[in-house]
């Protein structure tokens, strides 16, 4: 018998969970989800540790959680809540971003951040409004302005009509002076 050559493996060895770690990783997403405005499913793929590092903590910064884990976890984690409709198909690896304060803020960050790191960060889908969404559905809402813009937008839409009273009251009062 001749030796057998020598090869490396070309894919990394995947180590299964135990119990345990199961539970606390189901027991972590239950309760972001719980309290969260909205969550939404990212799809990630040849994204590298530093543009990891770097996303997570932008994302930190705007109040936006973001956990990985396997999807049959986050399947089992998610099957304790009545949202209405069905899951949307989670295709590669995925992870979860989610927001307690603004329901859009997750989608938005995520979209954004789809845009720094193209080919390797896309929405696949989300919970809103206590149900799910499709990637499209999510894709909208991730242009929605934030809160304080809209804000703004209203004031604006309010003060329109009485600034253009008053331009015409002060046209009126010119031409009265005139005569």
């Amino acid at each position: 018998m001749g030796l057998r050559p020598f090869s490396f493996r070309t894919k990394p060895i995947k180590m299964a969970i135990n119990k345990t770690k199961k539970e606390s990783i189901v027991r972590t997403i239950k309760d972001s989800v719980k309290d969260s405005a909205s969550v939404v499913f990212v799809r990630f793929s040849g994204l590298s540790v530093s543009d990891t590092t770097l996303m997570r903590k932008a994302l930190r910064e705007q109040g936006i959680g973001y956990y990985v884990a396997k999807k049959t976890l986050i399947k089992h984690a998610l099957g304790g809540y009545k949202y209405d409709g069905s899951l949307p198909e989670l295709p590669g690896e995925i992870a979860i971003a989610w927001s307690a304060d603004d329901a859009t803020a997750p989608a938005r960050a995520i979209y954004e951040q789809g845009n720094t790191y193209k080919d390797t960060l896309s929405i696949v889908g989300g919970v809103f409004e206590n149900s799910y969404a499709s990637a499209e559905k999510m894709q909208e809402i991730a242009t929605i302005p934030p809160v304080p813009v809209l804000r703004g937008m209203f004031v604006n839409v309010i003060n329109s009509p009485i600034q253009g009273l008053v331009m015409a009251l002060d046209q009126i009062r010119e031409s009265k002076a005139e005569v």
